[in-house]
């Protein structure tokens, strides 16, 4: 087996890859600022790039600054990153923009340690942050990175354990140069996802494959190593839709757990339906099913059924405003949804329209 090149020679040929290849028109690679890239390496978490760029624009047009994000009602914050899930990276971000506007006068960190102790931002992303804005000499490891650092040096354990990570990180840290970070960085985010993808890299267009090992064994499925494989459970649950004309009662979750502080239906079981209304203070005078779907989290399937309600008020029923509001279909309010409610008003209101 050929002998691997020292460091900087593979840096050096992904420098120059990155000099002709490399995506440089990105929204967040224009007037970079910390602000700008965290937001960004935020929503890219788990997230492609296609599907970031518009809620990306959005998100910057309605909060331009740290301030304007620390002093917004977290309704407006989920509202802007409603279809784009995993919730918690929102909350934290708007979190964190707080503790940004209180501990260093809205100015985001430039000490390394002090953006690692912000809500949501680890090891890898605190390093992106800091060498794309601020050319700071510090490696990355995000999921594209793993991989190909994985495949070339022939690293095959899953990099969810802890030997495998540090081993990782190792290899990311030896290969980061001290200059031209910001490109070199973002030379590994653009190789790992559009070359050196999950199934079908682009071996011939790598400047890196002569000397990769997964290349060499012709096996690339083999790195990472994957994730050990254990059942997925299935949870189920029932929403009530319950209507008065247009308007339909939603609830708000709690801040933390599955959809924290985001707006949902009232869940009851198809057998207590009226009962579950009852306590509510509605009384249902007709009922009709919307059709019912899965929608899977990263633990677990969550099968959903939904229930129309067509409800009157009983003269003592009192919505709760703090906790709970009248979504108006033909006029919907800005506030943050779970991809699951946002299903349902979609059924409800293609249904209603074929009327």
């Amino acid at each position: 087996m050929t002998q691997i090149p020292s460091s900087p020679v593979i840096t050096q040929r992904i420098l120059d890859w990155f000099a002709v290849h490399g995506r440089k028109h990105l929204p967040w690679q224009q007037n970079k600022t910390p602000y700008r890239v965290w937001i960004s390496e935020i929503m890219l978490q788990q997230t492609q790039v296609s599907t970031v760029i518009p809620y990306y624009q959005r998100f910057m047009e309605r909060f331009p600054d740290i301030k304007d994000l620390a002093q917004a009602e977290q309704d407006e914050v989920l509202h802007l990153w409603t279809g784009l899930g995993y919730y918690a990276r929102a909350r934290n971000l708007h979190n964190a923009a707080k503790q940004v506007l209180a501990e260093h006068s809205g100015e985001f960190p430039e000490n390394f340690d002090e953006v690692l102790a912000l809500p949501g931002i680890g090891r890898s992303t605190a390093g992106a942050i800091l060498s794309l804005s601020r050319q700071q000499p510090l490696a990355i490891l995000d999921g594209n990175v793993k991989r190909v650092l994985a495949r070339y040096y022939g690293v095959a354990g899953w990099p969810g354990e802890k030997k495998t990570e540090s081993q990782l990180w190792q290899l990311a840290e030896q290969n980061t140069p001290n200059e031209q970070v910001a490109d070199y960085n973002q030379a590994m985010m653009d190789m790992g996802a559009t070359l050196c993808t999950r199934s079908k890299p682009d071996c011939d267009n790598c400047p890196i494959a002569t000397h990769c090992i997964a290349h060499q064994q012709a096996n690339y499925a083999a790195y990472p190593g994957k994730k050990p494989k254990k059942a997925i459970p299935v949870k189920t649950t029932t929403f009530m839709l319950l209507r008065q004309g247009n308007k339909i009662l939603m609830e708000q979750r709690p801040p933390a757990g599955i959809w924290g502080g985001l707006w949902c239906f009232p869940e009851a079981s198809k057998e207590s339906i009226e009962q579950s209304a009852g306590q509510l203070g509605f009384k249902v005078t007709a009922q009709s099913e919307l059709s019912a779907f899965r929608h899977t989290f990263s633990h677990f399937h969550l099968d959903i059924s939904a229930v129309v309600c067509e409800v009157e008020s009983k003269t003592s029923s009192k919505v709760n405003e703090s906790q709970q509001i009248w979504f108006d279909l033909a006029n919907p309010q800005k506030i943050g949804l779970a991809a699951a409610t946002k299903k349902l008003i979609d059924q409800l209101s293609l249904a209603q329209s074929q009327l």
